[in-house]
């Protein structure tokens, strides 16, 4: 196994600390070992920054912890943890999410070998309490002009990203404006200098896609992605007569902040495969 690459794994965490635990033990679990772990708690109320710490205090070469002095928001919390980044790959994980063991191996090997791309993904499982229920599911070589139509156009928290292109961009765009769809602007970002990715057509991450997570899904974030795809088609020179795809994404949109939770539930289980 080539393990000359080193990866940073930035995690942004925030009372998450019934999930943490497991969710940092999938990182250990990997088969790749040549890895730095960077954390940085924003302003959690709850145990999250010392379940944290305590892994920083049984392997301190590898795991790096700071913290928020007050809640930032993801995009302001996962720079910070870019600017201790050394690896020459950046990978994702969230701090109730879970990855397959074999993850980081297969996203390595892949950048080694495909120098002419900054992005590699995968597809993602998603579970809740009561187990797996769904997939969501990308584009094996997503384009400029898939992004109207296909959404997401690679798995954020499933990504691993070269370093050099991630300082290219100057990492996430900190605007309130874009909080929680930090990663939907970033992918235009890369586009729209040049960069590319490839999605690996295979389920190597779990998200946790519950009840708490329906909650997350607030009105703003929801307007938040709209303003994002807007946005977005501007910086990659998107046809006008194509804005209509956006148009009709902010009528959905509109239509998620409209019906109940329970209606929302339905249908985004039923979208995903269950």
């Amino acid at each position: 196994m080539d393990c000359s690459k080193k990866v940073s794994i930035i995690m942004g965490i925030y009372n998450c600390e019934s999930t943490l635990n497991d969710s940092i033990k999938s990182i250990i679990n990997q088969t790749y070992s040549n890895w730095e772990f960077i954390i940085c708690d924003d302003g959690s109320t709850d145990d999250s920054f010392q379940i944290a710490k305590s892994f920083e205090e049984s392997d301190p070469k590898r795991f790096k912890v700071i913290r928020n002095s007050k809640n930032r928001g993801l995009n302001a919390t996962l720079n910070r943890c870019l600017k201790i980044a050394d690896g020459d790959y950046v990978a994702r994980m969230d701090g109730d999410d879970l990855c397959d063991p074999v993850r980081f191996q297969k996203e390595v090997d892949f950048l080694n070998s495909h120098p002419e791309y900054a992005i590699v993904s995968t597809y993602m499982t998603t579970f809740d309490e009561g187990g797996e229920w769904g997939c969501i599911k990308t584009l094996e070589y997503p384009q400029v002009k898939d992004f109207p139509i296909h959404v997401p156009m690679f798995c954020h928290a499933a990504c691993m990203i070269r370093r050099e292109a991630f300082l290219d961009v100057q990492g996430y765009t900190e605007d309130k404006r874009l909080l929680r769809v930090e990663d939907y602007h970033l992918w235009y970002k890369f586009y729209a200098k040049g960069y590319k990715g490839y999605n690996i057509q295979e389920a190597l991450y779990k998200m946790r896609d519950d009840r708490n997570a329906l909650h997350r899904r607030t009105a703003q974030a929801r307007f938040n992605g709209i303003y994002a795809a807007f946005v977005g088609f501007k910086m990659v020179h998107i046809p006008k007569w194509m804005y209509v795809y956006a148009i009709k994404n902010a009528v959905i949109e509109i239509i998620k902040i409209i019906i109940p939770d329970s209606m929302y539930d339905f249908f985004h289980k039923k979208r995903l495969g269950q």
